[in-house]
């Protein structure tokens, strides 16, 4: 029996384990070896050491990528994060038609990112979107948002911010283990509802938004689909993100070997940050112990 039982357990998680090996480890494996070596995907890959990771960090439009990408991420990340959680604690009210607000506030986050990046892109035109027709009615020129170098980025992030219905769901869902207990001992203190959510529900959310924090961070290193469909990089490399500046060389310029080599610098930039978020948690991450219960 624990023989039979064990080796259903195997047929189980095979496609699990076979996809994992054929389409993620594989391919992260081939990857690191091509960011060694010249490839074009034409002719066999030629081994040149690190030579593209010296030709990245010599490269001014891979610095201003990296740098395109971390704006876009130190402001739309943080951004995101507030505005879930603003939301999350007044859906976690007794609001009338409170089961359609949160269909409503999540249901953007399952649209396909192309299908998102095309409405926006309609919506962020400069002479007919919805945008600049808004500003219009309230006396204000739109500027050309996707055309103007100063404002295409803008526009991007504020287009990310329309997908915070994951992060609010999962803020929500911790909002439900919060003691209540806690916000009436609060009220006896005399503590207003901005003090009771600022010394309750954010510490008790904490490891909630370490979470939250993590992996907003890892999709703003990674988004690819929005900047693309929107500005392809432009213009003039404004909205250069990492992914897209990857996208060109491994298929307009047909230079995988580089393009492997920033992909494997932009998952060094990811682990970095991440251990740095966890060392931090010690200064802001509450969590229970034996004495707190």
């Amino acid at each position: 029996m624990t023989r039979r039982q064990a080796l259903w357990c195997y047929v189980f998680i095979a496609p699990a384990v076979l996809g994992l090996l054929l389409f993620s480890l594989g391919p992260m494996i081939a990857s690191l070896g091509l960011s060694f070596t010249s490839y074009d995907m034409l002719t066999s890959p030629i081994w040149t050491g690190t030579e593209n990771y010296g030709a990245l960090f010599a490269d001014p439009i891979f610095r201003k990528s990296l740098g395109v990408t971390l704006i876009y991420g130190v402001v739309s990340v943080p951004a995101t994060l507030v505005i879930a959680l603003v939301l999350a604690i007044l859906l976690n009210a007794k609001l009338p038609g409170l089961k359609f607000f949160r269909s409503a506030y999540y249901l953007p986050s399952v649209i396909s990112g192309v299908a998102v990046a095309m409405v926006w892109k309609w919506m962020f035109n400069g002479e007919y979107g919805l945008v600049n027709a808004a500003l219009a009615k309230v006396g204000l020129q739109g500027p050309a948002w996707l055309t103007d170098e100063q404002w295409a980025l803008r526009a991007l992030i504020f287009m990310s911010l329309w997908g915070f219905g994951g992060t609010m769901l999962i803020y929500l869902a911790g909002l439900q283990g919060v003691p209540k207990e806690l916000y009436e001992a609060a009220r006896v203190d005399g503590a207003s509802t901005f003090r009771q959510h600022l010394h309750v529900t954010v510490p008790m959310l904490s490891t909630v938004t370490l979470f939250n924090l993590v992996m907003g961070i890892i999709n703003s290193l990674q988004v690819f689909a929005e900047p693309f469909v929107l500005t392809q990089g432009g213009p003039n490399n404004s909205t250069l993100l990492l992914s897209v500046y990857l996208y060109q060389n491994a298929f307009e310029y047909l230079k995988m070997g580089y393009a492997s080599a920033i992909a494997w610098v932009a998952f060094a930039i990811i682990l970095v940050l991440t251990l740095l978020v966890f060392r931090s948690t010690p200064m802001w991450v509450h969590t229970a112990t034996e004495d707190d219960r």
